[in-house]
C-alpha cells in the first residue's frame, strides 16, 4: 500500500490542485515503513492523478479537492480522503488505526466562479470556502 498526502512544512496542504509536494508513504504490515516527499514540478489538476497512479499510490489524503481531480482519481482506482487537516503524519497514523477524521463530501467549489485568485491560501474568506467544512 503507497499513500499520499498533499504536503507543505508537515502538515496536509489544503488545495489538492495546488500543491506543490505529497509526501508518499510506503505500508508494509499496517505500519509506516518508510517514506519520501515527491514533488509535482508545477503539475497541477489533471496531470496528478496520473503521477500519483505512476507513483504506485492506491490511497490518498487531502485537504480540498474538486470535482474533476475527485473523478481523476477515482478513474485511477485511488481511494481519496478530503477535508483533512493538521500533520500529514498524524494523518497517515490515524487512517492505520482506522480514526482518520476526514469529510467525504469535501469540495472545492470555488473553481470556475471567478473567486480564486491564486493569492493567500483556501479555507480564507475570499475563496467563499470558509466554514464549510471543505476544507478548501
Amino acid at each position: 500500500m503507497k499513500i499520499a498526502v498533499t504536503y507543505e512544512n508537515g502538515n496536509v496542504f489544503q488545495h489538492f490542485g495546488h500543491t506543490k509536494q505529497f509526501k508518499v508513504y510506503d505500508i508494509k504490515e499496517g505500519k509506516i515503513a518508510g517514506a519520501q516527499v515527491m514533488d509535482t514540478n508545477g503539475n497541477g489538476h489533471g496531470a496528478i492523478a496520473g503521477m500519483l497512479s505512476a507513483w504506485e499510490v492506491d490511497t490518498l489524503i487531502c485537504g480540498g479537492i474538486g470535482a474533476g481531480a475527485q473523478t481523476a482519481l477515482a478513474e485511477a482506482n485511488i481511494r481519496f480522503y478530503g477535508g483533512v487537516s493538521g500533520s500529514a503524519d498524524d494523518a497517515v497514523e490515524a487512517l492505520l488505526a482506522g480514526k482518520l477524521a476526514y469529510d467525504p463530501d469535501a469540495r472545492c467549489d470555488h473553481h470556475g466562479k471567478g473567486q480564486h485568485d491564486g493569492h493567500g491560501h483556501c479555507g480564507e474568506d475570499k475563496h467563499n470556502c470558509a466554514g464549510n467544512g471543505s476544507g478548501c
